[in-house]
């Protein structure tokens, strides 16, 4: 059964939700992290800045990328599990896991139902990060398409694509799947992004599917970088807007920390 979810509000705007229960799991992930401030933005060659100018896909990340929060872990803290479900978060995101593995245990821990997921739609406005909207409506103006390749779901990402045209079957995420009475059953495990290496499988099927020769993807973490294997992504542009990863930024083909550059070099 396929979770039927009504619109959700999508606002703009610095984060305005604090979790002091996740206060000790960011503590501890500070050697992995730094903050947005720490490291600098990077300056493209002209072939980079040529290939994002003329790629004909673009695929965004979701969480803190399209939109300043995790959503995952949004949904674990609503439910209870939140620090639990970071920690696992964290440990996918540098790549110290196995993704299907992290999104089996964090699945297993919230234990989603039907209803609750609704309920958190309603309840948690997503949250845009600042410029990208601008950035996607530029793009679109261009002929561009864009892309949103995440490993979170789509329940929760349905609703941000509508809210900026972007069509559903440009969505690759996951699909949490509920029994008859609605309660937690599992997830699609033939999502493309379900597993590790699964961005690079959907940049392959972005490309062979809808003819994009050149594709770039945007993202912040380690999942996001794996799609620039050979047969994926042509570029990928590393983002620190929200967090900045020092692995990231240093394998990087352009690192920004604000969607202005890739709007004005447009």
């Amino acid at each position: 059964m396929l979770l039927q979810i009504s619109p959700r509000q999508i606002t703009p705007g610095p984060r305005s939700r604090r979790h002091s229960g996740l206060v000790p799991v960011l503590a501890k992930l500070r050697s992995w992290t730094r903050p947005a401030s720490a490291l600098a933005s990077s300056t493209p060659s002209e072939s980079q800045k040529q290939l994002w100018q003329t790629a004909e896909a673009i695929c965004f990340d979701v969480d803190s990328t399209l939109c300043i929060d995790e959503s995952i872990d949004e949904l674990a803290t609503y439910l209870g599990v939140g620090h639990e479900v970071a920690e696992a978060t964290a440990r996918a995101m540098q790549g110290d896991a196995k993704f299907e593995d992290s999104l089996r245990i964090r699945l297993a821990l919230m234990q989603p139902s039907m209803d609750q997921v609704q309920r958190f739609l309603d309840s948690h406005p997503a949250q845009l990060s600042p410029g990208v909207a601008e950035l996607i409506l530029r793009l679109q103006q261009r002929g561009t398409r864009v892309f949103l390749v995440s490993g979170g779901f789509r329940a929760i990402i349905h609703p941000i694509a509508k809210s900026l045209s972007i069509p559903l079957d440009h969505v690759y995420a996951n699909t949490i799947l509920f029994k008859e009475d609605g309660t937690y059953s599992g997830f699609d495990e033939g999502e493309h992004t379900s597993r590790s290496g699964g961005k690079h499988s959907a940049a392959v099927s972005i490309k062979a599917d809808h003819g994009c020769r050149r594709l770039v993807m945007i993202g912040d973490g380690a999942t996001d970088l794996e799609a620039r294997q050979p047969g994926g992504a042509d570029m990928f542009i590393g983002y620190g807007g929200v967090t900045e990863r020092p692995k990231i930024a240093a394998a990087a083909d352009w690192y920004v920390r604000s969607f202005l550059p890739l709007t004005d070099s447009l």
